[in-house]
């Protein structure tokens, strides 16, 4: 009898043997790639340099240097030995007041005190990706639908969809507009949901916007604050880049408009995180911050699926409550962020590569329409494949942030040091002009004969990120699977 392939399948639920997840799409084999060949600039000079990862390493050496002088915030030290037992014992799903506290107080502070934050409605999650779920559970059923403007993140297919049953709705935004939303757009694809017989229950905003790295205006944010309100829909802010903000305008955050604006707070959320703005995604700290009280009662109960370790809240509420580190940190890592952007902008518009104009987020949205050879999406996927494969570096395709346009390309700028950014840069260098050279794609296939010939850079910078760039560290912890047919396969 075979118990093998379909009937195996069978024994098991829909969730398991659906592809959901999104695991195939080229913004995780991108990753996947890079996992099986990472770049070092000694060991592996001609591996993949990881671009597709919106990670913020540029101020490690400022948590490093705090953790040295703060060696009682961790019971894992003799000075903070003592607190090894009330750390250790069973904590419920509230957490440590102190940590709420600290974590509210942050809140505040980022958004330049124009709205404060009451801890008793902080919620802790999993990650940003756990606490986008638990928010999603709580306000809609399977079928449902939330309305989110396009490009979007592409893991929000995960986060949101996948497990909860409820549906995505794209807000097509364009490049005529710079991809801004409008609460035209909005109202347009509400009717037409609705038209459709589709229960939208609320929208959902990314701000600062992943991919784009563009802040919501704050007349933006109360037209369509006020949108959902009229209409009784739920408003998910997203804002867990909020202080990864390096130029102007300033960003607004939903807290600061809903007290200018008239409104349901109860229809109002918001999904934070330590990830981006301190830079410490392996912590899995995910805030869900509802001004709904049945929400927030709710979001605790179902929080207790995936909690945060009592260690690294008893750990972040001393760093955190920091104030004078805190403004340190804030202030220099707006500086860094600002200074590597502009390098890395300047290097692409060398090469005649424009970016769409960022003032925020660890990424750019690179226009690189002028490489391909038809302006479609299965022209742009070609072009990644070469990109990914032949010039080694993961950068993300628009279509995998469901871009209603082909040819842009999200590239990650903050999770690497000079030198390999240096090298990025070259890559592309050398790419654009032997591909001018050339003017055949085919040329371009070639092995790689063009890249990485005579690297002369210094590697003074690499001090500090000599980890990031080992190649026997650890998979990425997003990559679900090591192996895709997508990355696999050749053009």
């Amino acid at each position: 009898m075979d118990f093998t392939g379909e009937k195996k399948h069978e024994s098991l639920s829909k969730i398991a043997t659906n592809d959901g997840h999104g695991e195939n799409s080229p913004y995780f084999d991108g990753w996947k790639a890079y996992d099986r060949n990472p770049f070092h600039p000694t060991q592996n000079p001609d591996g993949v340099i990881q671009m597709g990862l919106a990670e913020n390493q540029l101020c490690f050496d400022l948590i490093e240097e705090w953790i040295k002088n703060n060696p009682a915030a961790s019971i894992c030290t003799s000075e903070g030995v003592g607190n090894f037992k009330d750390v250790a014992i069973f904590q419920d799903y509230h957490g440590l007041l102190k940590f709420r506290q600290a974590v509210a107080k942050f809140m505040g502070r980022v958004r330049r005190s124009k709205a404060a934050f009451d801890p008793s409605r902080v919620v802790m999650s999993g990650g940003a990706t756990g606490a986008s779920e638990t928010l999603i559970f709580c306000l809609a059923d399977p079928g449902d639908a939330f309305l989110v403007p396009s490009p979007y993140y592409p893991a929000f297919d995960r986060d949101i969809r996948w497990r909860t049953g409820i549906r995505i709705i794209p807000v097509e935004c364009h490049m005529s507009n710079n991809f801004h939303v409008t609460l035209e757009q909005m109202e347009s694809a509400y009717t037409k949901a609705t038209e459709a017989n589709i229960n939208v229950k609320g929208v959902i905003l990314t701000n600062p916007s992943n991919p784009l790295g563009i802040t919501l205006s704050k007349e933006t944010l109360t037209s369509l604050l006020s949108f959902t309100s009229e209409n009784n829909l739920h408003m998910v802010c997203d804002e867990i880049y909020s202080a990864t903000v390096f130029n102007s305008p300033a960003f607004t955050s939903i807290s600061e408009v809903m007290q200018e604006t008239k409104c349901n707070p109860d229809l109002v959320h918001i999904i934070y995180s330590l990830s981006k703005d301190m830079g410490l995604p392996g912590f899995r700290v995910g805030i869900i911050y509802s001004y709904n009280d049945q929400v927030v009662n709710c979001a605790r109960k179902m929080s207790s699926f995936g909690l945060v370790s009592s260690q690294s809240q008893h750990f972040l509420a001393s760093m955190l409550s920091d104030d004078v580190f805190i403004e340190k940190f804030l202030e220099e890592s707006s500086r860094r962020l600002a200074k590597r952007h502009s390098r890395f902008v300047k290097g692409l518009e060398q090469e005649r590569i424009h970016c769409l104009e960022g003032n925020a987020g660890l990424f750019l949205w690179m226009d690189l329409r002028h490489l391909m050879k038809e302006p479609t999406f299965d022209g742009e996927m070609k072009l990644w494949r070469v990109i990914l494969e032949h010039v080694e570096l993961d950068v993300s395709p628009g279509s995998s942030f469901h871009c209603p346009e082909p040819g842009f390309f999200r590239v990650c700028f903050a999770n690497m040091d000079d030198y390999t950014m240096e090298v990025a840069l070259k890559r592309i260098r050398e790419f654009v002009s032997k591909g001018n050279e050339d003017g055949d794609d085919k040329k371009l296939l070639r092995k790689k004969h063009w890249k990485n010939r005579n690297l002369r850079l210094s590697f003074t910078s690499r001090k500090c990120d000599e980890s990031l760039m080992s190649p026997h560290q650890r998979m990425s912890p997003h990559s679900p699977v090591p192996h895709s047919p997508l990355v696999l396969a050749r053009p």
